[in-house]
């Protein structure tokens, strides 16, 4: 952690959070608060999480490092 204020403390959230903004917020419009809620829920559990690259999985989504991952096991006996 750093200094009282420091931005680097807050990096990662505000990366997903300008993801979120980018290609959910700012693209479409929502009737109600729970239609809108209910889409960055989608976002998050279907699109953001699953299939969105990590550097740290050697820059492959979620659902491709797992697929690799289960590819490369021994079958079950």
């Amino acid at each position: 952690m750093g200094s009282v204020g420091d931005a680097y403390d807050n990096a990662v959230a505000e990366s997903f959070f300008a993801t979120l903004e980018t290609e959910l917020i700012d693209r479409h419009s929502w009737r109600t608060r729970a239609d809108a809620r209910l889409a960055v829920f989608d976002f998050i559990e279907a699109f953001y999480n699953p299939h969105r690259r990590h550097r740290f999985i050697g820059h492959l989504s979620p659902a491709e490092f797992e697929r690799r991952y289960r590819s490369a096991q021994p079958p079950a006996a």
